[in-house]
């Protein structure tokens, strides 16, 4: 009977190997792989570690009186949407954006206005307000009217606005995120120092057509921030039962787009972590994946229920995180009197009950727009 082999004097048997850096040659340089991967992943962990060391932006009294204006705008605004919506007096879909508020003021108060392009879903309203467009043209869209920014053609999910460099409002999920690297795409080409914001859902981040844009953006170096609008549910999924990987900001790792994980309730570190984003990006580095968690308080669109989350995570959401009430409490913290957040309040609620006014009264787009817009040539 044959015996056993002797394991060898020095086999990972009988004693614990040295890690040993590996080394390969390109062309007449060696690359060492353990500096290489020390290297990736100092650049990707780069910027949270900018953000993590200085995470709210020190807004001025008026700076923060204005952040807190158009977050109360956008909720406000969203709110008689709503009323319009019961009303029958809003059709099709209608997804609200409140509670999210902190996300679109916050990121796009950084911005340069008719210059660096945004572009989202069809939860759309609160970025074109936060952009500086007028409510009354978008409440009009709303009601199809023919006053509407897209002349009541678009709607709650298609609005669009080349002047405002606002391009939608997509329908189909995840579609935006491609269209959003060509945008950004023809800053880089034009060389003219503009970023594209991309925005998308928890959901959305689950499409093939969002990695290939992340390999393309990367691989191009595109002035573009993917924005993930993390509220927690993919319609009514929540996010840990649609997503084996929930901290999103992870996602372009693979790319080398380095990410941001973002308080999406906190205006002011919402704004700080724009910042440091678009350092990078307009320094010409290339994309930056940032993910923003946030809650909406209603459900998906209007005709969702929300029968898949308890009341009570919605109260605790309320009374806790929200981002006008914090921005609220900094300004009181301030000296800012209650009077003067009353006044704001009263007239971003006439603003916007100016707005539905023009909405209903507007007439409807006349019959021949329905020939419009339909090829960009004439044939």
């Amino acid at each position: 009977m044959a015996k056993s082999p002797r394991p060898r004097a020095n086999t990972s048997a009988t004693k614990p190997t040295a890690k040993r850096a590996t080394t390969s040659v390109v062309g007449t340089e060696p690359v060492i792989a353990s500096d290489v991967a020390e290297e990736a992943a100092f650049a990707l962990r780069s910027l949270q570690q900018a953000h993590a060391n200085n995470k709210r932006y020190d807004a001025s009294d008026e700076e923060l009186l204005k952040f807190y204006e158009q977050m109360v705008l956008i909720r406000r605004f969203e709110e008689k949407a709503g009323q319009l919506y019961g009303l029958g007096l809003i059709g099709g879909f209608c997804h609200l954006y409140i509670g999210q508020e902190a996300v679109a003021v916050g990121l796009q108060s950084a911005l340069k206005e008719g210059h660096d392009s945004v572009i989202t879903g069809y939860r759309d309203h609160g970025h074109m307000l936060a952009y500086g467009i007028d409510p009354k043209v978008i409440m009009a869209e709303l009601t199809g009217r023919g006053a509407g920014i897209s002349r009541g053609k678009g709607g709650s999910m298609h609005m669009f606005s080349t002047e405002h460099k606002f391009y939608g409002g997509h329908g189909i999920v995840g579609a935006q995120v491609p269209l959003g690297a060509g945008l950004a795409f023809a800053h880089k080409y034009r060389n003219d120092g503009g970023v594209c914001m991309a925005y998308f859902g928890d959901g959305a981040s689950n499409q093939g057509q969002v990695y290939e844009t992340f390999n393309m953006a990367a691989l191009w170096k595109l002035p573009i921030i993917f924005v993930v609008e993390n509220n927690g549910y993919a319609m009514g999924t929540a996010v840990k039962r649609g997503s084996a990987e929930t901290h999103f900001y992870r996602r372009g790792t693979a790319f080398r787009i380095p990410g941001m994980d973002v308080n999406g309730m906190d205006v002011l570190e919402v704004r700080q972590a724009a910042e440091v984003a678009l350092e990078y990006v307009r320094a010409g580095n290339g994309p930056v994946l940032m993910e923003l968690k946030t809650y909406r308080y209603r459900g998906h669109s209007m005709s969702d229920p929300a029968k898949y989350r308890s009341r009570e995570e919605v109260q605790e959401m309320r009374d806790n995180h929200d981002p006008i009430e914090g921005a609220k409490a900094e300004l009181l913290k301030r000296g800012v009197t209650e009077e003067k957040i009353k006044e704001i309040d009263k007239r971003i609620r006439q603003v916007v009950a100016e707005s539905a006014d023009f909405a209903e009264t507007s007439p409807e787009p006349d019959v021949a727009e329905l020939y419009t817009d339909v090829l960009v040539e004439n044939y």
